[in-house]
């Protein structure tokens, strides 16, 4: 199984990818999928730019990919990233992953979401509601905590 990573600038539609990738195969029990969107920070925001270098950011999602295709015994494995200015409400990224039973499937999809929040090379800049430019945002403890778990977690 080989994951398909793409980063793109455009939308995308859950269900085409979820049909996309279990077509034609009985043997998928289990398909677990995670949308991050845009949030508005209580209206104080009007867009989030998402900034990346391209070549680079494909690389490493795809090898922490194949690391999540290596633990779990999956299917089918998805990341998709946007990236430019994303409005409240939109999406910004997806991940899919189907395994014949549901641990793996949920096990795959939070692993990599982990480690897209801090090792895949996006910066994020805000722009407010008010026109002006925020800063950029700032990598969070939490979201390091929670990737640390799979360090111990193999």
């Amino acid at each position: 199984m080989t994951p398909l990573v793409r980063i793109q600038r455009e939308d995308f539609d859950i269900g085409a990818e979820i049909a996309a990738l279990t077509r034609g195969n009985a043997s998928i029990g289990a398909v677990v999928s995670f949308a991050g969107l845009c949030r508005d920070e209580s209206g104080r925001l009007d867009a989030l730019e998402l900034e990346h270098y391209p070549g680079m950011a494909e690389a490493e999602i795809e090898r922490v990919a194949a690391e999540a295709a290596k633990r779990w015994p999956l299917s089918g494995l998805v990341a998709i990233h946007r990236f430019g200015l994303i409005r409240p409400g939109e999406q910004i990224v997806l991940v899919i992953a189907t395994s014949s039973h549901r641990r793996e499937a949920f096990e795959a999809a939070d692993f990599l979401m982990d480690y897209l929040k801090t090792r895949a090379p996006f910066w994020k800049r805000e722009h407010l509601a008010d026109g002006t430019l925020g800063g950029w945002v700032e990598a969070k403890a939490d979201d390091d905590d929670s990737a640390r778990r799979w360090e111990t977690n193999r």
